[in-house]
């Protein structure tokens, strides 16, 4: 069940053209409910040269999945992408409220959707896929690998930002994400120097897939 949206503190994240966006979040609730280190890291990392400064997504469309808040998604938004944020039905509402909080903002499109890793489908083409944080819980491994499949076409750029994690099950987990990533893309990790100067983390990595040419 989703948390009260009453009960929400904010995030002012400030963008590279010193425009204030802020992305609520919850009090109380699961893990998607704040903006987590990797969130903002990636969310960054598409307003550096890399991007040109954000221009390239001017008009693009971008799915974002795991999104949690939509701060991600919502970055790309304010820098004029087509976007859509999705996450499971419980976390739909807190998305919508911070793609309404910022709308002024936003240059591009931002809608949020449900949908359910490796279960649901959104039928369209998109440019890049975003995804932040979602190495986290064992059974969702396999789902998201198939979510991203699924919604990945030849020339589809993913960007997967993630905090790397030593307790527990975590480095078995990811270990087991870049082995089911492996047999279906190409990946290059993002070097450190081309992250956002101050946004950045050496526990913090961003890796590119591209399909796997036939």
């Amino acid at each position: 069940m989703a948390a009260p949206l009453q009960n929400t503190f904010v995030r002012e994240i400030e963008t590279n053209t010193d425009e204030v966006l802020c992305i609520h979040q919850l009090e109380v609730g699961d893990v998607g409910c704040v903006v987590w280190d990797a969130a903002l890291v990636l969310s960054k990392y598409i307003e550096t040269p890399d991007f040109k400064n954000g221009e390239l997504l001017k008009g693009k469309k971008i799915l974002e999945l795991g999104a949690g808040t939509g701060c991600v998604g919502i970055i790309a938004a304010y820098l004029g992408a087509e976007v859509t944020i999705t996450d499971l039905p419980d976390f739909v509402p807190l998305i919508e409220m911070n793609i309404d909080k910022n709308k002024s903002a936003i240059k591009g499109s931002a809608r949020a959707q449900p949908l359910t890793w490796g279960q649901d489908t959104i039928a369209d083409y998109y440019h890049y896929i975003l995804l932040a944080d979602c190495i986290y819980y064992e059974e969702s491994i396999e789902p998201l690998v198939k979510a991203i499949i699924d919604h990945c076409r030849e020339d589809t750029e993913v960007f997967c930002c993630y905090e790397e994690r030593t307790t527990g099950n975590k480095p078995q987990l990811q270990r087991k994400f870049f082995q089911l990533i492996c047999e279906n893309f190409d990946t290059e990790e993002i070097p450190l120097e081309r992250h956002d100067s101050l946004f950045r983390s050496e526990d913090i990595h961003i890796y590119k897939f591209v399909r796997k040419k036939s």
